[in-house]
């Protein structure tokens, strides 16, 4: 549960003739527009709707103020995903229609009704996203009876955010009492989505954090032309909500008037400014993207740079050193105060090593401690031409597929989807070249599945997950194209008859080790030594399919047998 963090109000309600006010507009306006839009990381249409809203905003970037409020189902996270849900969601939900008919993605603009427009039916503010932009456009043709105006600023330091807020009624409100509201908004958290094609990665924007006056703000206790209204608010930022980082670049503020919980007459918002930035210049590496283990001899890292200084950073000489090798890429653009970019460092080329070490520096600056990064990276597996993979299908085989994939990203072995209610195990033979590859394993459903094992001829394990790889894992290897030291010796090995029903003849096996599997994975029999002509005895073998895995020397090779009875 979020706890609200002490916050100090001072209010001052005066006429405007005894005060001199600083950055309200006291001439007649028209209405801005406050759009709350109900959204969820699950909703597969919401993504279209944050493009009507941003669009209606792009149209009017002074005029329109957006509050993405993430409530209902739609927005219950499993697992490890982020919980983008407040404690005001609810109530702001819960006011905007009656009836049935209510969806996601809907949304409210300044809490009006429009008639016909409703989704629900028993009525109300909330409407479908395709009657946003008309609604938007005739809000903001209709005169208001107050103006809004909103500056911020952040103490780096201490996360103090102070908002200062006025507002003035160029003509009488309908009600007696207003209610100021001042909410706190984030923008670009990445996060899932079920639609809008970017998985985990989806930019969500507007993401109401906290309303900073209560759920339905602060009273306003005169409304008559010519009041004016000054206050000012400080709030700390906490670290996180509901254990999602917090940013406090990414941080936009909203104040809007309300009439009662309805009605919203206008609006403003604000991006604050920062204080407390000790030096002019201070550009900070703040990350570099982790590196996979790679069989790749071309490297492209990526790094994240945060402005910590009071001027922006619109060049950098940024060197990057890879084995003790130097490289220079000369970047031009704009980082503001506080702000972060993530910068993709052209691709060069490496000698690979084992641990390969990749070291990033910027130039000297006001504050040298941070201008330094490194990080280590290994060299993935290798292995030989031949390479088997033994991939347990669950139960919801439907949800599986994989690929093998060489340099050019062309896959050249698939799998899946397979039957649900069936599990087996696949057993798949590769025959890879010299290169670099990748396998990549997806389950649709995002929960994992079987236990997956990559083994070359000679007994190297390329790859192996119990299961637990959520959506989709990528593991990369390499193949030195030999089929291995005598590997003629397994691709002698034959085995008859095939079906068979109570024995079956290996020949050109002599001294392997031998083991049979069902198609679940479970170890059948096994027998060790083999003369160079033996007979294995399947007869208490039900009838189906088998896998028989035959080492020798180090060297494995996997064949399939049919029993019959």
């Amino acid at each position: 549960m979020l706890k609200k963090l002490p916050l100090s109000l001072v209010v001052a309600l005066l006429a405007f003739a005894g005060y001199g006010q600083t950055i309200v507009s006291t001439s007649p306006q028209d209405q801005n527009v406050v759009l709350e839009e109900f959204t969820g990381i699950h909703c597969q249409y919401c993504p279209d709707g944050h493009a009507i809203a941003k669009a209606i905003q792009d149209a009017n970037p002074d005029r329109v103020t957006l509050i993405n409020i993430h409530q209902g189902g739609y927005a219950v996270p499993s697992g490890n995903e982020p919980d983008f849900r407040t404690p005001y969601g609810n109530a702001i939900v819960g006011q905007s229609y009656s009836g049935t008919g209510f969806g996601y993605p809907s949304g409210t603009v300044n809490r009006h009704v429009f008639p016909g427009r409703s989704m629900a039916s028993g009525g109300g503010t909330a409407m479908s996203r395709n009657y946003w932009t008309i609604s938007a456009n005739e809000t903001m043709a209709i005169g208001s009876a107050v103006n809004v105006a909103v500056e911020a600023s952040i103490d780096v330091n201490t996360n103090v955010l102070t908002v200062h807020v006025e507002g003035y009624y160029t003509s009488n409100s309908p009600e007696g009492t207003n209610l100021l509201n001042v909410a706190l908004l984030q923008n670009n958290t990445k996060g899932p989505q079920t639609g809008g094609g970017q998985g985990n990665n989806y930019n969500h924007m507007h993401r109401l954090v906290e309303m900073i006056t209560g759920q339905w703000g602060e009273v306003i206790n005169t409304t008559t032309a010519g009041t004016f209204v000054d206050r000012t608010y400080t709030y700390t930022i906490p670290a996180m909500y509901n254990n999602v980082p917090t940013e406090l670049a990414d941080m936009e503020v909203v104040a809007y008037i309300a009439n009662t919980h309805q009605e919203i007459p206008s609006g403003n918002r604000a991006y604050p400014s920062y204080t407390g930035l000790t030096h002019a210049n201070d550009a900070n590496i703040r990350s570099i993207t982790d590196i996979p283990a790679t069989c790749d001899t071309n490297l492209g890292p990526e790094i994240t740079i945060q402005n910590l200084g009071q001027n922006p950073i619109t060049s950098l000489a940024i060197e990057y050193i890879i084995n003790g090798d130097s490289n220079t890429y000369n970047w031009t653009g704009e980082i503001l105060s506080l702000h972060s970019e993530t910068i993709e460092l052209p691709e060069v080329p490496f000698t690979i090593q084992g641990t390969n070490t990749l070291e990033v520096n910027l130039p000297s600056d006001d504050n040298n401690s941070n201008n330094t990064a490194s990080t280590t990276f290994d060299k993935a597996p290798a292995g030989t031409r031949e390479v088997t993979m033994e991939l347990q299908i669950d139960n919801f085989g439907a949800q599986t597929r994989w690929y093998v994939y060489n340099s050019n990203g062309t896959a050249i072995y698939n799998g899946g989807p397979y039957p649900n209610n069936n599990p087996q195990l696949i057993i798949e033979t590769f025959d890879l070249p010299l290169d670099c590859y990748q396998f990549r394993i997806l389950d649709t459903s995002s929960n994992g599945g079987g236990e997956i094992t990559l083994t070359d001829n000679q007994g190297t394990q390329l790859y192996h997950t119990n299961g637990n790889y959520g959506n989709g894992e990528r593991a990369p290897f390499s193949s030195n194209g030999l089929l291995g030291v005598n590997q003629n010796q397994l691709d002698n090995i034959s085995l008859y008859p095939n079906p068979a029903s109570s024995t079956i003849n290996l020949k050109n096996a002599e001294n392997a080790n031998v083991q049979v599997f069902d198609v679940l994975g479970k170890l059948i029999l096994s027998q060790n030594n083999i003369a160079v002509d033996a007979q294995i005895n399947v007869s208490q073998l039900q009838a189906g399919t088998y896998f028989m895995k035959i080492s020798k020397d180090n060297l494995i090779t996997t064949k399939k047998f049919v029993i019959l009875k």
